[in-house]
């Protein structure tokens, strides 16, 4: 297994700027995503902002990816490509981007709703927020990673939804993903052992959450994920840095 990678406070200083880029990319996105948009202004607009900062785009290229965000709506989950489709009155848009500074990368994650949204994705939100919230009240130094996947997979089963179990959180640093895989759910076949967490160790946490089943299938597109019931989905991700008592939000304005 590849030794999961501690961070100087130089690194971290590195992808903190990168982390402030990811978030004013956020922002903007979220606050332009309105009926009749495409979910390629998104695009342009976060490529524009992340350029006019000096970094690069993390996606743009990676594995052949044709973009610079992902722009996932509705039942699509993560990975999905922007292009002409308009966004609508009710659609859930789920935005995630990453960006390098200095050869270090930072990746965060929103669900955006599109004008006024029922109120089942308004509960998968909220549940998938505070899910977000309490995988990350559980990262200290000294903790496993099954605590972070325990305390994400509670909150979204005590609210009636589902975990995706087929894609994880990851570390991220010099690459965009690294060791550990950071699963949603305990029991996970991707943990082959259980890493304790170093002060230092930068990941990124990221519930994927469904109101039906958990599974999840690839579009021909060869990307975006989707439910494979084809009902709502939402996901929230931050990159955080292990410190002795409390994580270090890295993806925050």
């Amino acid at each position: 297994m590849t030794p999961i990678e501690v961070k100087t406070p130089a690194q971290l200083a590195d992808m903190r700027r990168a982390g402030r880029v990811v978030a004013e990319v956020l922002e903007l996105v979220t606050g332009i995503a309105e009926p009749g948009v495409t979910t390629e202004q998104l695009d342009r607009a976060a490529d524009d902002h992340i350029v006019s900062r000096g970094a690069r785009a993390s996606f743009k290229g990676y594995r052949g990816f044709p973009a610079s965000i992902c722009a996932s709506v509705n039942e699509e989950v993560v990975h999905g490509i922007p292009g002409p489709r308009k966004l609508r009155e009710g659609d859930l848009l789920k935005v995630d981007v990453g960006a390098e500074w200095n050869g270090y990368h930072a990746d965060a994650a929103v669900t955006v709703p599109v004008g006024e949204v029922g109120d089942e994705a308004r509960r998968l939100m909220q549940a998938t927020r505070e899910a977000l919230s309490a995988g990350l009240a559980a990262i200290r130094a000294g903790v496993c990673v099954s605590a972070i996947s325990a305390a994400v997979q509670k909150v979204v089963e005590d609210a009636g939804f589902s975990v995706v179990t087929e894609y994880t959180g990851h570390g991220i640093g010099r690459a965009l993903h690294e060791d550990p895989k950071v699963p949603n759910f305990v029991g996970a076949r991707w943990l082959t052992h259980d890493p304790v967490l170093e002060k230092g160790v930068v990941v990124a946490v990221e519930p994927m959450v469904n109101v039906g089943t958990e599974r999840t299938e690839v579009l021909a597109n060869g990307w975006t994920v989707v439910t494979r019931d084809r009902k709502l989905s939402a996901h929230f991700e931050h990159t955080v840095a292990v410190e002795e008592e409390s994580p270090v939000i890295l993806t925050l304005p």
